[in-house]
């Protein structure tokens, strides 16, 4: 007994050493290349002495991790190589699939962050699970927020695992050219950490406090090169496409068409820093569908962006104001355009060119310009889509951001359009060295042609969080008369303010990991009814994290909204709108649980039951998932809402089923079917993609869609695509 006072005294004292000196590792220099099989078996990774000493994140941080990781480092003039020896319990691991860029929670693998310029504020992130399959993401904004999380980046890499007697490892080798780094870089920001699922524990070499996001930067250990990195063979990669297919649209009675269409991205190296992105006649249709929402709100709702062109560094164009509420850059504004009727469509796209990155250890730069293709017919004029932004860091973690939009069209093109629209701002970003305090404070102004005077967007946001404190102060006004083009703004002339305060319980033994306890309040005023109150919310919540990965959640909702604008809840046919000027306070309760995603059948169940403007609402949604590891996934997502109203207001069932079969043949060829039943959006789509990675990069798609009226059953529209791209190194 007196041993294991005397190793957690040890462990402790160790601990508060660590967090005032930071964790490092060498990179040793090596001149052979090396063979990428997994097995770490060379002697020049035999000579490297490991860094190892994981402690847990989950389901505690004051432990160390029963399994523990080696980290080994070597480097030569054209990639770093990292070498993980990972202790196992068994050989029996939690896998979903052999697909690129899986979700790292609830399965079996491990990660490693570098934040190459050492500002604790962007990073890169690559992942492999005991099957040797790779994933990659970029991490901005100090990683404070899962917002700041982007996956859908790609870079190229090779990584191979293996699967020993004990143990696993994998080995990666990553190119100097996937990555941006300061000239003579000597010190990366750099982390390791692992989701162990045989002990159902999540590790950390540096360690992270449980209140914080996993991935934060505020929690990094150093990268010590051997010799600093000198300039290493760069190249542009040039990535053609090539599309063809046929479509049939049934809803407008045109003929049957075929098609096919070619054009090419190039990506060319600026120094070591930035990066110059070129695109002609590019094609952003979706090989993968976006996901139906059931809208019960009276606003547009975002989604998120998926055109490859638009990822790489998208934090220095759209992380400025408040995502909600005020984002003066939406990058899928670009290619979509309102025509005479109103209607929203596609906007063909040019060309574009992007300049992103950094000019020095301090400051950031993103240049963006797109054309968009002249359609007169529908009363839309080519457009030039341009913004520029600039990021200087201050203090340990915090950065100034500047920029300006600029939307604007030629005068020569006899439309209704606007001639121009242009934003200008300047955001603050704050981010505490350990995390506790991270905010936002902006002010925006648009400008258009005889309409220059006022039209500012400003807000405010602070957060604050402990090991047993959080919360959170937000306030956001928006002139009516603000416009941008080319952002977000789902609501104008508004007063928006509110706060958050949270308690957490972290229990020394049971079932549960910790309690939460919070309550958020929201107000919003109107400017043209002199400030009047339209709208509150205010929420009272429970949240139980299970040590098994399970979650429960508890809330009561309280809403008043006054409605300046008629509004048809049902959006039924024939039912009576709710009149304007029409007033009411509801109350809900919501109630959800999460089980444990390391079975192989899981689920995600949610009810939100009470009255709803002046009638009910009953909401029933879930997400069941199932898998045959590691090659098949079969989920079934569900939303149903009964709205019951009185009098002629409607009553209605919104139903919204959305299955999915995912099959990975291996690691280079992949089936996905995504079908989604929505009787609000009227269609029920089949989305059927067949992919092929023949190469690193480049893929060939077949992908079929099919989409059908559900409310008077017919065909919608149809159509069978082929596409090809391919990276190619000059």
């Amino acid at each position: 007994m007196k041993r294991k006072y005397l190793f957690l005294l040890l462990f402790l004292v160790g601990s508060i050493i660590a967090t005032a000196q930071k964790r490092s590792v060498t990179a040793k220099l090596v001149g052979d290349k090396l063979a990428i099989d997994g097995k770490l078996d060379e002697q020049v990774w035999l000579n490297q002495a490991p860094s190892a000493g994981f402690t847990q994140y989950f389901p505690t941080d004051t432990l160390p991790a029963t399994n523990d990781t080696e980290i080994r480092v070597l480097y030569d003039k054209d990639a770093i190589y990292i070498g993980l020896t990972m202790k196992t319990s068994s050989d029996q691991f939690v896998v979903n699939s052999l697909k690129r860029d899986f979700r790292g929670t609830g399965i079996d693998n491990v990660g490693i962050i570098f934040d190459t310029f050492n500002d604790g504020i962007n990073a890169f992130l690559f992942g492999m699970s005991p099957l040797g399959v790779q994933r990659e993401g970029l991490i901005t904004n100090g990683g404070a927020t899962w917002r700041d999380y982007q996956f859908s980046w790609d870079a190229k890499w090779q990584g191979e695992a293996f699967i020993g007697d004990g143990y696993y490892s994998v080995e990666m080798a990553i190119p100097f050219n996937s990555l941006k780094f300061e000239n003579n870089s000597a010190i990366w920001g750099f982390r390791v950490h692992r989701f162990d699922m045989q002990t159902n524990e999540t590790s950390v070499w540096v360690p992270v406090p449980q209140n914080q996001i996993l991935g934060s930067l505020a929690f990094t250990g150093e990268l010590q090169f051997e010799q600093p990195l000198t300039d290493s063979k760069t190249s542009v990669a040039f990535i053609p496409f090539f599309t063809a297919g046929s479509s049939k649209d049934f809803e407008n009675g045109t003929p049957k068409s075929n098609f096919s269409n070619f054009g090419g991205d190039v990506k060319i190296p600026v120094g070591k820093g930035m990066n110059l992105d070129l695109t002609f006649n590019p094609d952003f249709s979706q090989v993968e569908v976006d996901n139906f929402i059931t809208n019960l709100t009276r606003f547009e709702v975002s989604l998120p962006e998926r055109r490859q062109f638009f990822i790489d560094n998208n934090d220095l164009f759209g992380a400025f104001g408040g995502s909600r509420d005020a984002n003066p850059f939406f990058s899928r504004r670009i290619g979509i355009a309102t025509d005479n009727d109103g209607n929203t469509i596609e906007n063909g796209i040019t060309a574009g060119m992007r300049l992103t990155g950094k000019l020095n250890d301090k400051l950031r730069v993103g240049i963006l310009s797109i054309q968009t293709e002249s359609d007169l017919e529908n009363g839309i004029p080519s457009n030039n889509n341009s913004m520029i932004a600039l990021q200087q860091k201050v203090f340990s973690r915090s950065n100034i951001s500047a920029f300006i939009i600029n939307r604007e069209t030629s005068e020569a093109e006899k439309t209704d359009y606007e001639r121009y629209n242009r934003v200008i701002g300047i955001d603050y970003n704050l981010a505490s060295a350990d995390n506790t305090y991270v905010g936002k404070f902006y002010t925006h102004k648009s400008l258009s042609p005889d309409d220059t005077d006022g039209n500012l967007s400003v807000g405010t946001n602070l957060q604050y969080n402990t090991r047993t404190w959080s919360g959170f102060l937000d306030a956001t006004y928006i002139d009516e008369e603000f416009v941008s083009d080319l952002g977000f703004i789902p609501r104008k002339g508004i007063l928006k303010w509110g706060g958050k305060i949270g308690y957490r319980i972290w229990p020394k033994n049971g079932i549960f990991n910790s309690h939460s306890f919070d309550t958020f309040q929201s107000y919003t005023h109107l400017s043209s009814l002199d400030y009047t109150q339209t709208d509150y919310l205010r929420n009272f919540g429970y949240e139980g994290r299970l040590n098994n990965q399970g979650q429960i959640e508890l809330s009561i909702n309280n809403r008043y909204t006054l409605l300046t604008d008629e509004f048809s809840p049902t959006r039924k046919d024939g039912a009576s709108p709710l009149p304007a000027n029409s007033e009411y306070n509801y109350t809900s309760v919501r109630f959800q649980f999460q089980s444990d995603r390391r079975k192989l059948f899981s689920y995600n169940v949610q009810t939100d039951i009470g009255a709803f403007f002046n009638g009910t609402k009953s909401s029933f949604q879930t997400r069941l998932s199932y898998r045959v590891q590691p090659k098949l996934n079969v989920g079934l997502n569900s939303n149903i809402d009964r709205i019951n109203l009185p009098k002629d207001y409607g009553n209605a069932t919104i139903v919204l089923i959305s299955p999915r079969i995912d099959y990975t043949f291996n690691r280079s060829l992949f089936w996905s079917t995504l079908i989604q039943y929505s009787n609000q959006r009227d269609n029920l789509g089949i989305n059927s993609r067949l992919q092929w990675r023949f190469a690193p990069l480049s893929d060939l798609f077949l992908v079929y869609n099919d989409n059908y009226f559900v409310n008077h059953w017919g065909p919608r529209n149809r159509s069978i695509n082929l596409k090809l791209t391919y990276w190619l190194n000059i």
